[in-house]
């Protein structure tokens, strides 16, 4: 008696003494932020609950306060002052450059090289790319978009035509769109989301001509050539030859779904959002865009990127997890189905455990993928003004679709504008 008495008091002193320690090593918490929660919560808390189950010793705290990239950069750059930055922060493609040559940012190589490579991990070198800075990875993707075309499928055979062989070509889409709205009824044939993501859109129609922002050695502004205005022109051919309103997105968002909008130019990011917003009111197909250079047209690729801004190396080590865990093939696969962005990772693409047959069987999600080998870096201006530079983009633009302009004005305006707030070195 006395023993078994002194063996479950031994056993008791041994839980106890083991007690704190456990709880010690459950407790590790990181703080992890996020824009967009409008299009990211839900699979950020999917992605939360499947980590728990990898690691329960590592807990999640989301800040997910900013509603967009540019609110999420200045965020973090407020909290940089005060010095209580997030552990793990997902930035805009276009924003990473910002927290990274403050010296923010963790590199990720030693991580990756550590963990069995890039190639191991499912990281190609374009994917890498989006996230390096110099010689630098301070940032791995999370989630890749780019531009697409929805189209209410029964709208378009109402005007005549076949949605599922329409030519994809501006030549043909911008009559088509003209021809819908002319049956009134309050039908409107054709958007652009022109201004989400301040010049993001517009990059992609300055792409698809073969331009660029800036040149190489970021000394000239390089968008005021040929084919920047060519881009101009079209948003513009656009208003004149397609009928385009001036919605703001929310308002071409909600006529689409109304049944009262027939092709939308949209992020792929907003996928799920409007397959849950048609709620099978109509046909929903989607389409790659047009690309006028056949040869060196490309697309701006946005999304998002995770940053490591932890200092302690225990919440570095936590952080890497979960940013390892959020850009695996089990992680991208959830991302993916849960929003409508591209996967970041080759092996969630090419498994079919994870998404090959998702994509066999959701017919609206591969246009986005098929665009992804033209797609180039969402193109962040170099200095501290490049969200001033966006909203110029934004402002100017707004006057070619309100007709206010000429693209050759506006296209001057645009220049002139970022010449005096980038960096005069």
């Amino acid at each position: 008696m006395t023993t078994n008495l002194t063996r479950r008091a031994t056993l008791g002193i041994a839980a106890a003494l083991a007690a704190p320690r456990l709880a010690r090593a459950a407790a590790t918490e990181i703080v992890v932020h996020y824009s967009q929660p409008v299009i990211f919560k839900d699979s950020k808390e999917q992605l939360a609950a499947a980590f728990a189950r990898h690691r329960p010793d590592i807990r999640i705290s989301f800040i997910n306060n900013t509603p967009n990239y540019e609110e999420g950069v200045q965020y973090v750059l407020r909290q940089a002052l005060t010095g209580t930055l997030p552990d793990l922060s997902y930035q805009g493609l276009n924003r990473v450059r910002a927290v990274a040559e403050r010296g923010l940012a963790a590199d990720l190589a030693p991580f990756i090289a550590r963990d069995g490579g890039a190639a191991s991990l499912g990281y190609s070198p374009a994917i890498l790319g989006q996230g390096r800075i110099g010689e630098a990875q301070v940032g791995l993707p999370y989630a890749m978009s780019n531009t697409i075309l929805y189209i209410n499928a029964d709208l378009v055979r109402r005007a005549g035509a076949d949605p599922r062989s329409l030519a994809f070509d501006w030549d043909a889409i911008l009559p088509l769109a003209r021809k819908i709205k002319d049956q009134g009824n309050g039908l409107d044939g054709f958007y652009l989301d022109w201004a989400p993501g301040q010049e993001w859109m517009w990059s992609s129609l300055l792409y698809s001509y073969g331009g660029r922002m800036m040149s190489a050695d970021e000394r000239a502004i390089a968008f005021d050539g040929p084919e920047g205005l060519s881009a101009m022109r079209l948003i513009d051919r656009m208003v004149r030859e397609g009928g385009m309103a001036g919605f703001t997105s929310a308002a071409a968002q909600q006529a689409f779904f109304a049944g009262k909008l027939a092709i939308m130019m949209r992020s792929t990011a907003a996928l799920r959002g409007m397959i849950s917003g048609v709620a099978g009111n109509f046909e929903l197909l989607t389409a790659t865009v047009p690309m006028p250079d056949t040869t060196r047209g490309r697309l701006a690729t946005g999304g998002s990127c995770g940053m490591i801004l932890a200092k302690d190396q225990a919440r570095r080590e936590a952080a890497w997890e979960f940013l390892k865990f959020s850009t695996s093939a089990e992680g991208t696969a959830i991302m993916a189905k849960a929003t409508g962005y591209v996967p970041c990772n080759q092996r969630a693409v090419d498994d079919p455990a994870f998404l090959a047959d998702f994509y066999r069987t959701n017919p609206l999600f591969l246009p986005a993928t098929r665009q992804l080998p033209l797609s180039l870096p969402w193109y962040a201006f170099p200095g501290a003004n490049g969200v001033r530079i966006g909203q110029a983009f934004v402002d100017n633009l707004a006057r070619v679709v309100e007709q206010k302009a000429t693209p050759e004005q506006v296209l001057a305006d645009i220049a002139r504008d970022t010449a005096r707030l980038l960096p005069r070195a």
